[in-house]
């Protein structure tokens, strides 16, 4: 096993805090991966890695040679790709947000593996806040405004939105025509509680060209899409998805769009990855195919 090995070893045992989930990622024993960083500490004459029964972290010699590592590697990545052009070859692990997943980006997978045979994918999908670094992803794709972040972002779409409800909820409450409505026939949202703080997002609507944000009485909290919209159709108040997400019960029915004068503002659709893939071959590509993939979608 090589030096360049050895540091793509002890660069994934820092970023997943786990000798055994390093190993699993990489796809070697954990003897393998023990031993090579064993090697690395004993080469460089200092102790890289604390550890303890919980968690492995990098000592202060530790979290210098990481980032050392990190741009030798990438810097190796793309010398490699430039002079020989070969193709992308391993692991990419990505987080998709899955309705996102479900609706573009599956159906058309199969058009990146053909292009991409060398890589293998392993993807995750879910709505919750993912920490890159310390979970193992390459990029994650998400909708919706992105906190401050040390995260490269880059967007990719925007997707249009709708107020909704159902039809025995409007019966219930009354259909709103204008935004006062909302608060003066006592309407209700389903509350989708998104962020690492699990934070409630209001309802937002553009109103003479400037984003007005309503925060309305819940019964009901969610965190993941596919709940979100369930409550809508089970007439437990009013809630905002991209129109694509509910377009067939749009069309027949099931769900009445409110307030079209006063549409939602448009999500964002963003794929993240940290500065330390920048370089790396295997994530370009895939953003570059997500990004020609969204830039040829309806949305």
């Amino acid at each position: 096993m090589d030096r360049f090995e050895d540091m793509r070893n002890f660069v994934r045992v820092v970023e997943r805090k786990s000798f055994t989930k390093a190993a699993g990622d990489l796809l070697i024993p954990r003897a393998t991966m023990s031993n090579s960083i064993q090697r690395l500490e004993d080469r460089l004459g200092t102790r890289l890695l604390e550890r303890t029964t919980r968690t492995v972290k990098p000592t202060r010699d530790g979290e210098a040679y990481y980032q050392r590592c990190v741009r030798i590697l990438a810097d190796l990545e793309d010398a490699d790709t430039s002079f020989t052009n070969p193709d992308p070859k391993g692991l990419l692990r990505v987080n998709l947000q899955g309705t996102l997943a479900r609706t573009f980006v599956i159906p058309a997978i199969s058009g990146f593996r053909e292009r991409y045979r060398g890589i293998d994918l392993v993807i995750a999908d879910g709505d919750r806040y993912v920490d890159l670094i310390h979970e193992g992803y390459d990029c994650v794709l998400r909708s919706g405004d992105l906190a401050s972040s040390s995260m490269i972002a880059r967007r990719l779409a925007l997707l249009h939105e709708v107020t909704i409800a159902s039809p025995d909820y409007l019966a219930r409450f009354g259909t709103p025509r204008t935004i006062d409505d909302l608060q003066s026939q006592g309407h209700e949202m389903v509350s989708f509680l998104s962020g690492a703080d699990d934070k409630p997002i209001p309802l937002d609507f553009v109103v003479d060209g400037k984003v007005r944000e309503i925060t309305l009485p819940a019964s009901i909290s969610v965190t993941g899409a596919d709940s979100y919209a369930a409550c809508a159709s089970a007439g437990l108040g009013l809630i905002q998805v991209p129109r694509y997400r509910v377009a067939d019960d749009l069309r027949a029915g099931r769900l009445v769009e409110v307030l079209p004068d006063f549409p939602p503002d448009p999500m964002p659709v963003s794929v993240l990855y940290p500065q330390n893939r920048q370089l790396s071959t295997r994530v370009r590509v895939f953003v570059d195919w997500l990004a020609d993939l969204f830039a040829i979608t309806d949305l």
